[in-house]
């Protein structure tokens, strides 16, 4: 049976890998897992999705007015079985993009893995999050550890060495930009450095 999942955590929790890999598990049983990423995530170049650990794959992009349930049908109207969707960074897609996941789910008979961050910097829902925590028929959380050896749940900017927690929610970047940290250093601003 077709399942919507949300696999979330926080930056440097290896979502991307963990993509990538079931990616890899499909592709090494002779099936099709279609790879997609939002556009605006430009981190590693417009179509490639990149983990930390220098694994790599290039990707369908997802813009704002895409109907992912749409692009789906039409590979499938062409007689090819995909077994899986597979999102990367799913936390900036949309509302609409996030129902139309779960449309691929119930009418394709399609699973839908969506990995990403549940929330940003300051501590709010992404858009596209809030809407897989009301749908998805499955969640779960892909776990980092905080500098001080808790779980890290929270996501901090980084800016001159500082803890920020105002300005604009999409701002990407990676190790430069982001450390995760427990819930109580996010609040102090602590990095541990």
């Amino acid at each position: 049976m077709a399942k919507l999942y949300f696999r979330y955590g926080a930056m440097g929790a290896s979502k991307t890998a963990n993509a990538l890999m079931v990616e890899y598990n499909y592709i090494e049983r002779n099936q099709i897992a279609l790879l997609f990423k939002p556009s605006v995530d430009n981190r590693s170049g417009a179509n490639i999705v990149k983990s930390r650990i220098g694994i790599s794959k290039p990707a369908r992009l997802i813009f704002d007015d895409t109907d992912i349930f749409k692009v789906v049908k039409s590979e499938v109207a062409k007689n090819i079985k995909i077994n899986c969707i597979i999102i990367d960074e799913v936390q900036f897609l949309n509302k609409e993009n996030i129902f139309q996941l779960s449309e691929i789910v119930d009418k394709l008979k399609i699973p839908v893995i969506a990995f990403g961050l549940r929330t940003d910097f300051r501590g709010e829902l992404f858009e596209g999050s809030k809407w897989l925590f009301a749908l998805a028929d499955s969640i779960e959380e892909i776990k980092t550890v905080c500098f001080c050896g808790k779980k890290a749940i929270m996501n901090a900017r980084i800016v001159e060495g500082k803890v920020i927690k105002t300005g604009e929610q999409i701002k990407i970047g990676g190790n430069e930009a982001y450390i995760a940290l427990c819930r109580k250093h996010w609040k102090e601003g602590e990095t541990g450095e």
